[in-house]
């Protein structure tokens, strides 16, 4: 009898090891892709802020906001040791906000996807945008592992950066400013107020 328990509980170890393994051998493009067609089918399906809130729901996992926001500070991230939460918040609103808005425009545009290559933890997926007048715009998305998901830490639009872009833009208001003056800013930019 106990054989036959610990012969269960082995089968169950396993199945759930190889259950997990699937899901941890998906592949960067295969989330991205599920990640685009799931927004896509969501941006045509529905209108206003229902869109936002469910494109927001859809969206926003996908990307790793921390990694992101620590890479955007580069070297100033270790001097704000008390307040990296505070800006992983306020960035992730703002870059969010902005990049669901971006998805939620598109409308008859076709995601093309080019290629993917990986290294170790580290992934891209190369995709192309076609619009209805045939126009293509390149959009990398670079990933690394995080756990058992391939999460998106960088997005590259036509050669240009998010991160780099923003980690420019950021230095010059904290090279005249303060980090608050940038916090600021950025609620400002999202369109919210905070006290």
């Amino acid at each position: 009898m106990i054989r036959m328990i610990k012969g269960v509980i082995f089968t169950l170890a396993v199945i759930f090891l190889l259950g997990r393994g699937k899901v941890f051998a998906t592949t960067p493009m295969e989330q991205v892709q599920s990640a685009i067609q799931q927004v896509m089918t969501l941006a045509t399906n529905s209108d206003g802020e229902e869109r936002n809130d469910t494109l927001r729901n859809a969206l926003m996992p996908r990307f790793d906001w921390r990694e992101m926001a620590r890479q955007v500070l580069g070297r100033r991230w270790s001097g704000i040791a008390e307040r990296q939460d505070e800006f992983v918040s306020v960035f992730t609103e703002f870059v969010g906000n902005s990049y669901i808005g971006t998805i939620g425009s598109y409308h008859d545009e076709k995601i093309l996807f080019v290629g993917e290559r990986m290294e170790k933890n580290l992934a891209q997926v190369d995709t192309k945008i076609v619009s209805r007048k045939g126009e293509t715009t390149s959009v990398t998305y670079r990933l690394h592992r995080v756990q058992e998901d391939w999460k998106i830490y960088d997005v590259v639009v036509e050669d240009i950066s998010i991160v780099a872009n923003y980690r420019s833009q950021f230095e010059r208001i904290l090279a005249k400013g303060s980090f608050d003056d940038l916090l600021k800013r950025l609620r400002e930019k999202d369109g919210r107020t905070h006290n």
